[in-house]
């Protein structure tokens, strides 16, 4: 287990899922917790269940997609939990679609939330960390689709190769300020963003609900599917100082699915 009591964590999509796996591994690990999300009615939970692990944690309603509101958010948790130490850049959409139906609306979306809220999460928790003359770690969700590209999740995928990108550039930009910049790449997740994209399967390739995802289950090496603890295990390294020697790395933590 890392050790970052006194931290602050900030983790977007917070309010569920991998967010919130993560949110209560970094509690665990002795991080005061931020948690920012779009839906309100997702974060009261995830702040009382932070508290009860002996943290404090407070929470932000935000677009990713919106500069302006993650820079809002960055600033909420340093004025509340009186420091800014980590940005978990998690929050994110799936687009389930062949690439001959996407419209430029749909690219233009997730593009935004994606790329784009990844990118402002990455410029902005780094310009607190400079100006509050600390290290700072970054941390981002990217995904095995950042490593292979999928049929039916080609702008999905395109979304996830950028955000390698943007990993590894903003590590050659900021390492002169002791900022790392690192993502995690996850497979085949048991949450709710996996059972839409196999519902999605099933309404383009007519295969009943469920079999989509156990096909791509059934690939994993390790036999099982993923669990945000098993994201938020690797989340934890990389905020804690064992990881501090690295940067640049977006890192398969699949079950042996893609192997790079």
């Amino acid at each position: 287990m890392a050790d970052i009591t006194g931290k602050v964590a900030l983790v977007t999509g917070g309010g569920q899922g991998i967010g919130r796996g993560i949110a209560l591994r970094l509690a665990k690990d002795g991080a005061d917790i931020a948690l920012v999300d779009i839906r309100e009615d997702r974060l009261a939970g995830v702040v009382k269940e932070v508290e009860a692990l002996g943290r404090k944690a407070t929470s932000f309603i935000a677009d990713i997609g919106d500069r302006a509101q993650v820079a809002a958010a960055i600033d909420h948790a340093e004025s509340t939990l009186g420091s800014f130490d980590i940005m978990v850049n998690n929050a994110g959409i799936a687009q389930i679609k062949p690439l001959a139906d996407v419209t430029p609306e749909e690219v233009q979306r997730i593009y935004r939330i994606n790329v784009e809220g990844t990118l402002w999460g990455i410029q902005l928790a780094a310009a607190k960390f400079i100006a509050r003359k600390g290290r700072g770690k970054i941390i981002n969700a990217c995904s095995i689709a950042g490593h292979e590209g999928y049929a039916m999740l080609g702008v999905y995928s395109s979304t996830k190769f950028a955000v390698r990108g943007l990993t590894q550039a903003a590590a050659k930009e900021y390492a002169c300020h002791g900022i790392t910049v690192n993502a995690y790449c996850p497979g085949v997740v048991g949450t709710d963003m996996w059972v839409e994209i196999d519902k999605e399967f099933a309404k383009l390739t007519g295969a009943p609900v469920g079999e989509t995802y156990k096909k791509f289950v059934d690939g994993i090496a390790l036999g099982r599917a993923e669990t945000p603890d098993d994201v938020a295990n690797l989340v934890s390294w990389f905020a804690g100082p064992d990881s501090d020697y690295v940067t640049g790395q977006s890192i398969l933590i699949d079950g042996g699915m893609v192997y790079r």
